[in-house]
């Protein structure tokens, strides 16, 4: 049973007094009344009397009862009972007190790397989200702009056209170029978030592919093929940035973390979705590890995960920056992605996304 603060705090005391007047008669009983009784009486009280002040300094008493009881055998020709058992008590209580500083010492790194990691999870995220925005900004921003320009060309090209509707074109023009602003402004916002400037080039999209898997032959890291199912329907240019991004992702890091494995890049277009699927023929992460669930970013395929072949696969608190880049970018155009051991051996990411940005499935 746990005692009390209090309690704890007074056992030393009680014991060590305890201890000092049973010494004493201890002494008075081996050496009897004689010229060796004071000596004996200042033995038993130093072999006892420290064990009072061990709760406050642990070390000072054990030494002090250690020494006394030591010097206590030539005299006695045996150790004082007594000694011995303050001797116990006192190491007893600098041994709890390390422990319990090192069992501190555990729970505080503990919680310094729960908080470390939570926040660069949390940087990581808000970097990554600042990137997808750029990205999707270079799709919507040209869309807005070309409502802008055919509303204008529209009033201007159309003879004969009612005030009435000049008057709405002219309202879209202006409403579609305010919303090119604002969303410029937020992105203004998004890049000093994240820190660094955004490089200006086209955004990639599902017919680049095949060179994406060119490249990745190239390499040497990895054997890639791209399979495609069903008829190919158009997609949301965002989707399909995504799609295209989460398709480098994985290769990044199949080639980084399953060197020599062969890789299949499959496409499925079904109805109004796009079943996207990378899988390796690699190790895999170990079983004790996956999880399967999808749920989080530790690394078996850590690169860009923060983690090694054999880390944490994915725990959700650990540096799993590549899976939540994909996890963030499917999110954002309504799409699920899903990631963990393929299988029989390997590892597998998956994803459904909308044929149109925004639909939640």
């Amino acid at each position: 049973m746990e005692l009390p603060e209090a309690a704890r705090g007074r056992a030393p005391v009680i014991a060590g007094a305890v201890l000092g007047m049973v010494a004493l008669a201890e002494t008075v009983a081996r050496t009897g009344v004689g010229a060796n009784l004071p000596v004996g009486v200042l033995l038993a009280l130093c072999a006892t009397v420290p064990l009072a002040v061990a709760g406050r300094h642990p070390l000072a008493a054990a030494v002090t009862v250690t020494g006394t009881t030591l010097l206590s055998v030539p005299f006695y020709w045996s150790p004082l009972f007594t000694g011995i058992a303050a001797l116990i008590a006192a190491w007893y209580l600098v041994a709890r007190r390390r422990l319990a500083r090192v069992r501190a010492a555990a729970v505080e790194r503990d919680a310094s790397r729960r908080a470390i990691e939570s926040t660069l999870m949390e940087f990581t995220a808000r970097g990554e989200r600042a990137r997808i925005a750029r990205e999707l900004h270079d799709v919507v921003a040209h869309h807005i702009s070309m409502i802008s320009v055919q509303a204008e060309t529209a009033r201007l090209a159309v003879p004969g056209m009612p005030p009435e509707g000049a008057k709405h074109l002219l309202a879209i023009g202006d409403t579609a170029r305010t919303a090119l602003t604002e969303m410029r402004r937020l992105l203004g916002v998004l890049r000093e978030d994240a820190g660094a400037e955004p490089t200006r080039r086209p955004q990639p999209t599902l017919e680049q592919l095949l060179e994406l898997i060119d490249e990745t032959r190239e390499s040497g890291g990895v054997t890639a093929r791209l399979i495609l199912r069903g008829r190919a329907t158009p997609l949301d240019p965002g989707v399909e940035l995504t799609a295209y991004r989460i398709v480098q992702e994985a290769l990044t890091n199949a080639r980084r973390h399953a060197p020599g494995a062969a890789v299949d890049v499959e496409l499925h277009y079904d109805d109004d979705v796009l079943h996207l699927c990378v899988r390796d023929n690699g190790p895999g992460p170990p079983p004790t590890d996956a999880n399967g669930d999808g749920g989080g970013g530790g690394g078996r395929h850590g690169s860009s995960y923060g983690g090694g072949h054999g880390s944490s696969h994915e725990d959700g608190h650990g540096g799993g920056h590549g899976l939540l880049g994909m996890r963030e970018r499917a999110a954002a155009v309504g799409g699920k992605l899903h990631t963990g051991p393929a299988p029989g051996h390997g590892f597998l990411v998956e994803a459904t996304l909308p044929v149109t940005a925004g639909e939640d499935r």
